[in-house]
Order: C-alpha cells, then structure tokens, then sequence
C-alpha cells in the first residue's frame, strides 16, 4: 500500500463530491489544495470544523487555495450537510477509502469500548504542481484554521 510523504508528488486521483461533480488533481494544477479528512458528518466536532473552512473562505481564495472536505459518507449524505451547513467549498465521497488510505488517515480508534476503524482528523496542503507541501494530524478543531491560513500565507 503506497502512502505519502512530505515533497511526493500526490498520484492524480478522481473521486465523487457534492454538486454531481467528479474532482481530479490533475484538473486543479495551479492552485493549493486543501484536503481536510473528517471523521463523519452532521457530528459537533465535524460540523465545527466546516463551519471554520466556510468562515474563512475569503482568506483561503486570496491564498490561491482551494478547500475539499473528505470523509466516508455518501454524496448524498454530503449533500444535505453541504446544504444545511451553507459550504461553498465540495464534499468528496470516499465511500471505498482509496483517497483516506492514500493520505494514512484510517486510524484504530475506541469508540464506546469497542476498536474500530475510523478516519483521523487530519490536513493536507498539496501545491500548484501536485506535491505534497504540509500535514496536520490528530487535529484540534478549535485552533486548526488558523494554523492551516498561518501556513498558507508563510508561502505567499
């Protein structure tokens, strides 16, 4: 299983996102991808997160930035939480874990007792030409955006 590391290249990737949208990495060349892994929708701490992204939209456009929320619900599911929460930024569905394997955010986590899999909270920023530039992992909710946008303008 092939993952990642900081200044690889990210393998050009097609995945499903709200808005009947297919996304491809190869289609966003020029601009820096923000890729934020969360672990399920219309949750407290997911919701929180988003709504940061959202908040924060101009920002990450004036970066040349492009924000994608990634997670295993369906699109479907992406897009009454898309909706409902007012993001203008897509969902991509994950549904088979190919993009949540690729970036290592399949984690062991205990969920009432019991061990399951589950998605780790995590964030990537991929450059203007497909490389892999930075990662958040383990993620605080509270401090993340500002972290990520302190980072961005490092580059600019």
């Amino acid at each position: 299983m092939m993952t990642l590391s900081i200044g690889a290249p990210v393998p050009d990737f097609e995945i499903a996102a709200t808005g009947d949208k297919t996304i491809r990495l190869g289609d966003y060349r020029g601009r820096k991808l923000v890729l934020y892994f969360y672990p399920k929708d219309n949750t407290p701490g997911c919701t929180q997160e988003g709504i940061a992204f959202r908040d924060n939209i101009d920002r990450f456009s004036q970066l040349n930035a492009v924000i994608f929320g990634i997670s295993r619900d369906s699109v479907k599911v992406h897009e009454g939480f898309k909706a409902k929460q007012q993001f203008p930024f897509d969902l991509l569905a994950d549904q088979d874990e190919a993009l949540c394997r690729l970036f290592d955010v399949i984690k062991t986590k205990n969920m009432y007792g019991k061990q399951v899999l589950g998605i780790e909270r995590s964030t990537f920023v991929i450059d203007e030409n497909g490389v892999l530039l930075k990662e958040w992992r383990k993620v605080q909710v509270k401090t993340h955006i500002s972290e990520v946008l302190a980072y961005l303008e490092s580059l600019a």
